[in-house]
């Protein structure tokens, strides 16, 4: 419904704003956010970064390949 989809975007800009804050990097503060979104920000917290979850892992790849090829770039 459209009051999830506003709800999962409310708290993804929330842990954009955090790790921005945190890490003062734009790319990594997106890949703790993803992270964060998929395993919980308590397990990024507990891990000190992207959790060694190969879900999380792969949830974190996938998503910034699809982003870097909407903006045209290749890491």
């Amino acid at each position: 419904s459209i009051d999830n989809l506003y709800g999962t975007v409310r708290l993804i800009r929330g842990h954009l704003e955090k790790y921005s804050a945190k890490t003062g990097d734009q790319f990594q503060a997106l890949v703790l956010a993803l992270a964060a979104y998929n395993a919980g920000s308590g397990a990024v917290r507990r891990y000190g970064g992207v959790p060694p979850y190969r879900e999380t892992q792969n949830y974190v790849r996938k998503v910034v390949a699809v982003y870097d090829a909407l903006c045209g770039r290749r890491r």
